[in-house]
């Protein structure tokens, strides 16, 4: 895949998170995704996560449960080489546990294989602020 072309696959997911759109953010990934959350984040109990549907469940419907919103926003998106992007961006949420809202700045490190399917997923975020905030 050119640059280009894995740019906008990671810019479709980004968009279909935003709008709630499951089946097309996992739909993205390829069946045997490595997916890592931050060391320190609580959703890191389950790194690595290896499939689309451990995705869901371990870390997609866990932030939907846990806050009462959770958006992304400041989203950069920078070609490198070898099938690899990353995206530099802001959490905006607010737990619901505690009503403390955060934004905590992040950034992800995505591979892609040659047909443009997601193959790896690291997370880097602030998870002084999660922790903070109670998420």
């Amino acid at each position: 895949m050119e640059n280009k072309q894995n740019l906008q696959i990671v810019e479709n997911l980004y968009n279909a998170f935003a709008t709630g759109d499951m089946p097309t953010v996992l739909g993205s990934m390829h069946p045997d995704i490595e997916w890592n959350e931050a060391e320190g984040n609580s959703l890191a109990d389950g790194n690595p996560y290896t499939s689309p549907d451990a995705i869901l469940n371990g870390v997609f419907e866990r932030l939907g449960a846990n806050h009462e919103y959770f958006n992304l926003s400041d989203i950069q998106l920078h070609n490198m080489s070898d099938n690899k992007v990353l995206a530099t961006l802001r959490y905006e949420a607010k737990v619901r546990a505690t009503g403390k809202a955060y934004s905590a700045q992040a950034a992800h490190f995505w591979t892609l294989n040659s047909e443009g399917k997601i193959k790896a997923f690291q997370q880097y975020v602030d998870t002084k602020k999660l922790a903070d905030s109670g998420a």
